[in-house]
């Protein structure tokens, strides 16, 4: 079976943190790269941060040095750590494994400012 299972989202004051899970099936996460997506209300559904199946990372430029991903190939689960959070990044959050083009449920975060 696939499935992927975002977890860790909320409210959160401006400047707060937060980190996302996701939890995957059977290999997926080890053995596909994944990704971060966000959609926000109107807007269309953007890359946050991936990260391959070799371990290299890549980042939208508005949340360099900011968010990091990683994985825990143990565990079959992909992360997301978000520091210094501004209402711009108020979205639903997706988590996804390329190639199986499959996406998880995705998990609310909500910034005040």
């Amino acid at each position: 079976q696939v499935q992927l299972v975002e977890s860790g989202g909320g409210l959160v004051q401006a400047g707060g943190s937060l980190r996302l899970s996701c939890a995957g099936s059977g290999s997926i996460v080890r053995l596909n790269g994944m990704g971060w997506y966000r959609q926000a209300p109107g807007k269309q559904r953007e890359l946050v941060a991936l990260i391959s199946k070799s371990g290299t990372t890549n980042y939208a430029d508005t949340v360099k040095g900011r968010f990091t991903i990683s994985r825990d190939n143990a565990k079959n689960s992909l992360y997301l750590q978000m520091d210094s959070l501004n209402p711009k990044d108020t979205a639903v959050y997706y988590c996804y494994a390329f190639i199986l083009n499959y996406w998880g449920q995705g998990t609310q975060v909500t910034v005040s400012s």
